[in-house]
């Protein structure tokens, strides 16, 4: 008996285990754990970090790239950008601090690396890409931004490198050299040009005679003067400045000589010399080594620079630039050799005599108006753009710098009071964002180059602008 149970219980169990079985191979096989995570694999994004992603408009500006440009490259993944959170993923601003001394308050822009998840990343130079857009036989030159992979790491490129920007135009010396540094001790001694003050009393008295005459004068020697004015303008901004100074497009012969004959009826130094200091002025700006340092105050960098010796900073600085495209252009040269005598015929002989031989308007008023008058206008509203354009107004671009946005300025200088932009983007050729608007002197480049007579206009693109605003302007530019 006691061995049938044995076996019966046996059966039972036997039985009962194998049921177990069959219930077990029915159910499904239980997950495995996950191994742990390799490294330098990315980790899954949070949702709600990738949404604060596309919210940066920063972000967002790089990662456009260059869009829309022929021949640019992709933007990197999403996935390979960080956000730029000021206190980990941003390098602070190497610009202009209070506490700092006047000559290394300067900022400008370098490459950013930003690394993948794990946060390895090697460094790479920024590089300037070009895009050229030809259109009536004139090309212009659009400089982007874009977001390029490198391994693990993304560089983004939305500034510029304008040792490249300055390299295909032939010259750097127009850029800030952020090594100068002000000489310590004592300031050399003003020494008074006593010419050159009793010259500029006569002249602006003469400007105030002028202005009462303007009721007795007829009304097509208020419209001559007008006519001299905007044409001397245009030798100076046009000319000596977005052509000769920073190159930012090129001119044809006929062009060119147009160009030095209205600079000559400007009187505002012959090319050569403007196109120097203006250079020195960009490359040492409001430091000793700039001609009319606006840290000397507003009358010194509007007329008194010109009343007094330069600093020797200006004069050694000057004399170490490199010149050579100027000593090249026999326009310039030929003008430098001449410049006296043609500033004599156009800027007062001119003026003066049209009126006189050709409507019979008194040789007074033909005198104090269109040549005087005028002359002392222009000036002025050259001057302004030294003085006021570096101390009123915002800067949406750069606030670590001195020069400001002037839209009243630029009326007067005919497009040049957009200052904060041009000190920040010296090689545009417009000088503004804004095209026409307030620019008489953009309109007048592209109208030549329409015509044939210009080409290569420089611009700095949409992009890049909105990205340097994000980073350094500012933030002006959010209220327009």
């Amino acid at each position: 008996m006691e061995k049938k149970k044995k076996k019966s219980s046996q059966a039972s169990c036997e039985s009962l285990a194998l049921a177990i079985l069959l219930f077990l191979s029915i159910l499904p096989p239980a997950p495995r754990p996950a191994p742990p995570p390799l490294l330098g694999t990315p980790r899954a994004k949070p949702p709600l970090l990738l949404a604060a992603r596309r919210a940066d408009p920063t972000h967002l500006a790089a990662c456009r790239g260059s869009q829309g440009g022929r021949g640019a490259e992709s933007p990197a993944p999403l996935k390979y950008l960080r956000t730029r959170l000021p206190s980990r993923t941003t390098r602070p601003a190497r610009g202009r601090q209070q506490a700092e001394s006047r000559s290394s308050r300067r900022y400008r822009g370098h490459p950013r690396t930003v690394a993948d998840g794990q946060g390895h990343g090697s460094h790479m130079p920024a590089h300037l890409l070009q895009e050229e857009e030809f259109s009536s036989g004139s090309s212009t030159t659009t400089v982007t931004s874009r977001v390029t992979k490198n391994g693990n790491a993304v560089v983004e490129k939305d500034l510029l490198n304008h040792d490249d920007v300055a390299a295909e135009r032939g010259m750097i010396d127009d850029l800030f050299d952020e090594t100068y540094r002000e000489k310590e001790g004592p300031k050399p001694p003003l020494r008074y040009v006593w010419r050159n003050i009793i010259l500029m009393s006569l002249l602006h008295l003469g400007a105030i005679i002028g202005l009462t005459l303007i009721p007795s004068a007829k009304i097509q020697t208020l419209a001559w003067a007008i006519l001299c004015f905007v044409l001397s303008a245009l030798g100076i901004t046009a000319g000596s400045h977005r052509l000769w100074s920073h190159r930012s497009y090129k001119a044809t012969l006929p062009l060119r000589i147009f160009l030095t004959i209205v600079n000559s009826m400007a009187f505002q130094n012959d090319i050569y010399e403007w196109a120097r200091d203006h250079r020195v002025h960009h490359k040492f700006s409001e430091t000793d080594a700039d001609p009319h340092n606006a840290m000397r105050g507003f009358f010194f960098s509007h007329i008194g620079w010109l009343l007094v010796r330069k600093h020797p900073d200006v004069i050694e600085k000057g004399q170490k630039l490199d010149l050579s495209d100027l000593k090249a252009d026999k326009v310039v040269m030929f003008q430098r050799r001449y410049y006296k005598p043609s500033v004599v015929l156009l800027c007062f002989t001119l003026p003066t005599l049209v009126p006189w031989y050709f409507w019979d308007e008194s040789i007074i008023i033909s005198f104090f108006i269109p040549a005087i008058l005028r002359y002392a206008l222009g000036l002025n509203a050259t001057w302004l753009v030294n003085s006021a354009a570096h101390m009123f107004g915002n800067r949406p671009y750069d606030q670590n710098i001195n020069p400001r946005e002037n839209p009243l300025v630029s009326v007067g200088a005919l497009g040049e009071g957009f200052h904060n932009y041009h000190h920040t983007f010296p090689y545009d050729y417009s000088t503004s964002e804004f095209g026409w608007r307030f620019n008489l002197t953009t309109a007048f480049i592209d109208f030549m180059c329409f015509l044939g007579l210009a080409s290569d206009r420089k611009k700095v693109s949409k992009e890049v602008i909105l990205a340097r605003k994000m980073r350094t302007g500012d933030g002006s530019h959010k209220s327009g």
